[in-house]
């Protein structure tokens, strides 16, 4: 098996695991560590603390907020009624139900997942809450199982990092896009190189953590697939909540959280 499908087997195992579990996260109980934000406290204080509102906690689905971003990408799309937005890893559907209030009956939400635990969870939060404007769809986000150009927004929470092949998922994303549509990730960037320790932490990769990439990659990844008025902002403050995915591990080191914005010409 190549080594791509490696990483995408583990990480499809370990966040089925966590919806049959029922616990908010748990890449690896045995070390402590932990996935993309799960963290001690609750879902709902996770999301508090990686910038999500009371509000926002209080509107979506139970079960749909599984304590797993690094951010609240919501809040950067700028969303309107009427868009249709597209939700790589969209896990239990906590940012598409956000979403599909913003844009309205008008717009139109689809999360897609590889993980079929996690797509189950979502339909069932979707069907029992009555979001007739979302749909959850299985695939992968280097392969969406999207039309060209049928989207005007693409938001993503800590997930991207996860892809062994990034430049595809950039790639595949412009293809989704609208001339003129969007991207707006929250994700975690590596700031320094990892040392071989935690190189080959295979939960740490899990974790969102040594899959990441460093923001000039990005921007550089992101150019390539045709995207313009690229932007990654860096947030410092993330450390605070980035040392407690492996706690004493010191991974805040090497990776924050950011914002990463670009958008597809229109010509």
């Amino acid at each position: 098996m190549k080594k791509e499908d490696i990483i995408r087997v583990s990480v499809r195992e370990r966040y089925a695991g966590i919806v049959k579990s029922g616990a908010g996260c748990g890449c690896s109980p045995s070390t402590g560590s932990s996935c993309c934000g799960g963290a001690p406290a609750g879902p709902g204080e996770q999301a508090r603390r990686v910038g999500y509102s009371d509000a926002d906690v209080a509107a979506a689905p139970e079960g749909a907020n599984m304590g797993l971003g690094c951010g609240n990408p919501g809040a950067i799309a700028a969303l309107k009624p009427g868009e249709v937005v597209l939700d790589l890893g969209a896990g239990g559907g906590f940012d598409c139900f956000l979403a599909a209030e913003k844009v309205g009956k008008t717009g139109r939400v689809i999360g897609v997942d590889m993980t079929p635990e996690m797509v189950a969870r979502a339909r069932e939060n979707a069907e029992r809450e009555g979001f007739a404007n979302v749909e959850f769809r299985l695939g992968e986000i280097e392969h969406l199982p999207v039309a060209d150009a049928s989207v005007d927004v693409i938001i993503s929470n800590c997930v991207v990092n996860l892809s062994p092949d990034k430049p595809q998922v950039y790639h595949d994303t412009f293809r989704a896009l609208k001339p003129g549509g969007r991207i707006a990730l929250s994700d975690v960037v590596r700031l320094q190189d990892f040392p071989e320790v935690l190189k080959n932490n295979g939960a740490l990769l899990c974790s969102c953590v040594t899959g990441s990439a460093s923001p000039s990659e990005i921007e550089e990844m992101l150019r390539t697939a045709g995207f313009a008025q690229v932007e990654v902002r860096v947030k410092p403050e993330s450390r605070d909540v980035i040392k407690g995915w492996a706690p004493g591990a010191g991974i805040e080191n090497y990776v924050v959280s950011a914002d990463i914005l670009a958008v597809k010409p229109k010509h």
